[in-house]
């Protein structure tokens, strides 16, 4: 039987992995909000088909699984995963005779639903249970995979993939080769095969790609769907396993690199409000968007260890992902715009598709889905740390204060990583192993650093690049400490037509505008504290223009240890030089385009700016002058 090609990386289980610092009080604040509850009071969990009622039985109670299997082990939540384990073999317990997992008839609540059931809840389910297995080791997953697995081969000859599932074929590939390297089958291999033949063709719709413009108001698609495109990028490097093809590999790249043209944003994201929406700061990114794009950014830089895809998923886990949530995480946003001037309920929001309340804080706004799936945002970004390399040592692929406990040689290896980064470039690797021997530490330098210094306690210095993974021989028997420093820079970079925006090492920093909140749809279900709806208005000035030749000043102030993006209490602040400008103003709820030449007045100011995520109402694109 033949072998599928290797990955560079292989993420750690998720049982040796515990986060610490401000990242274990990040998952615990996620934990203590909506996602730790929402089975107790939102219906489509709550009643969900897939546990035995009659609410929504399509993708929400998979989407849910799916961030909170992890979070509940990564914090050892005993409650919570009691209850993630009845849930789960209740689904198995009910696995149908031919394999189908779950309801089979059309989505009794959902309105994305057809006449026919889209198999790409399949697809989602496998994955959970294939995470369920790797977490926990029960082999009734594993069973029910293989099962599953066989009865979307034979569906998919009689009902050819549609719709979701024909844009999402690819997620199918995750659990299809996590079996095949268990228990080798050519019907596996075969099955990939078809999924591809059946599924949108990614690759070649990039090579002649027409969604470089803002997809029209009213022309909703699946192929301009952004959610779709976020999940798309990895597609061909999952395929790349089978095929070895450098085309599927180079297909990643070019995603990319064509989605950042076109509508990246300032934060690592793309926006699609909810298609693609162009290149304009007031555009909105979806959640689910941001979190799919973390997730396939995951599998990039552990298929091909390149520095490049582990730098852009910090850059949305630093920026975007915190913002889009109340502090609490008790009510989120749909979209999030970067330059969010209010969050309030109006027709005139610039959106594509989505409603007029998509960018308010609460617990559904435009649609529930995002309700449903954000919860994998952090809890993954936790799970994928740390990897295993194939020469038989640890890569350090993403960084946040953390411990990893593995085996190397068979002998036990303890590593902590002690940082407050990304507030501050130290980060300290505190290495025990006793029994083990000498061992390669990967080290990923980011592309923004210029100069880092790793240093082996006793034994000196190096001065390193960016853009590599640096590897240090770690000397086994004993303990050792291995301290890096990232030059973190504060400056400026462009953005087109004179805007520009402030980063300091992976973080993006912003005004933070003052607010006054109000609370909305109280008639509305379920919208009873702590899970309510707000809209927030601005109440401060916003319309500064930024003095590209002036210093910036960084006070690094400490991680607030109950909230880590503390919007009363950055962790890190730095300090500009300003003006008005006057003739940028809303257009209604909405910040004006970046205007090319502000034509600044009055005297200049010093505006402090902090971090994307701690912020709710905000600038980070401004107009510049000299």
């Amino acid at each position: 039987m033949r072998s599928l090609f290797q990955p560079r990386f292989a993420p750690m289980a998720v049982s040796c992995i515990t986060p610490e610092g401000w990242l274990r009080r990040q998952l615990e604040i996620q934990a203590g909000g909506m996602s730790g509850h929402l089975d107790e009071f939102w219906p489509d969990v709550r009643d969900s088909a897939w546990f035995g009622g009659s609410a929504e039985g399509w993708e929400r109670a998979p989407y849910w699984l799916d961030g909170v299997i992890p979070l509940a082990y990564l914090l050892r939540d005993a409650g919570l995963i009691e209850r993630v384990r009845r849930y789960m073999a209740h689904i198995m317990a009910h696995q149908h005779p031919d394999g189908w997992l779950g309801p089979r008839e059309s989505n009794v609540s959902n309105p994305e639903a057809k006449g026919r059931y889209d198999i790409w809840a399949q697809f989602l389910m496998l994955k959970v249970l294939v995470q369920y297995h790797n977490i926990t080791g029960d082999g009734g997953a594993e069973a029910a995979v293989e099962r599953g697995l066989a009865s979307v081969d034979s569906m998919i000859d009689r009902v050819p993939l549609f719709d979701w599932g024909q844009a999402r074929w690819f997620e199918a590939l995750i659990p299809l080769f996590w079996l095949y390297e268990r228990r080798p089958a050519q019907w596996l291999l075969d099955l990939a095969v078809k999924l591809e033949a059946q599924g949108f063709g990614w690759r070649s719709f990039f090579r002649s790609w027409p969604e470089a413009a803002a997809t029209p108001r009213g022309r909703w698609n699946f192929m301009s769907h952004g959610v779709n495109n976020a999940m798309a990028v990895k597609a061909h490097g999952l395929l790349w396993r089978l095929t070895g093809d450098p085309d599927d590999r180079e297909a990643a790249e070019t995603m990319i690199r064509l989605l950042d043209r076109h509508h990246g944003t300032a934060v690592g994201t793309f926006t699609c409000d909810e298609c693609l929406a162009g290149r304009s700061p007031v555009r909105g990114t979806e959640l689910c968007a941001a979190v799919e794009y973390m997730y396939s950014l995951e599998h990039l830089a552990a298929l091909f260890g390149d520095v490049r895809h582990s730098d852009r998923l910090e850059t949305i886990a630093f920026n975007a992902l915190p913002a889009f949530f109340t502090r609490d995480m008790w009510a989120h946003q749909y979209d999030q715009q970067v330059n969010q001037v209010a969050c309030v309920e109006s027709e005139t929001m610039p959106w594509n598709t989505n409603g007029p309340d998509a960018n308010i804080y609460g617990l559904e706004p435009h649609f529930g889905c995002c309700t449903a799936n954000y919860h994998q945002g952090w809890p993954k970004f936790a799970s994928h740390l740390w990897m295993k390399t194939g020469d038989g040592g640890i890569a350090a692929t993403a960084y946040a204060p953390s411990m990893l406990e593995t085996s190397i040689g068979g002998a036990p290896v303890r590593v902590r990583l002690e940082t407050d980064y990304p507030f501050g470039g130290r980060l300290r690797f505190v290495v025990a192993a006793e029994g083990a021997g000498d061992f390669p530490l990967y080290l990923r330098i980011p592309e923004w650093c210029g100069r880092a210094e790793v240093s082996l306690k006793g034994r000196g210095g190096e001065v390193v690049a960016g853009g590599v993974y640096h590897g240090v021989t770690v000397p086994g028997g004993g303990s050792s400490e291995i301290d890096l420093t990232l030059e973190m820079e504060a400056g400026f970079l462009p953005r087109g037509g004179g805007a520009v925006t402030v980063h300091r090492g992976p973080l993006v920093y912003a005004l933070r505008i003052a607010e006054r909140r109000t609370l909305v749809h109280r008639d509305r279900p379920h919208r009873e504290p702590p899970h309510c709806d707000y809209e927030i208005r601005p109440d401060s000035p916003w319309n500064y223009a930024l003095r590209l030749d002036g210093e910036i000043a960084v006070d690094e102030r400490g991680v607030d240890r109950v909230l880590p993006f503390s919007d009363k209490n950055p962790p890190v602040t730095l300090t500009v030089r300003a003006r008005m400008a006057d003739g940028w103003r809303a257009d209604g709820f909405v910040a004006g385009e970046v205007p090319e030449e502000p034509s600044p007045t009055g005297p200049e100011e010093a505006l402090e700016l902090v971090p994307f995520g701690c912020t709710h109402l905000r600038i980070a694109e401004f107009p510049s002058y000299r």
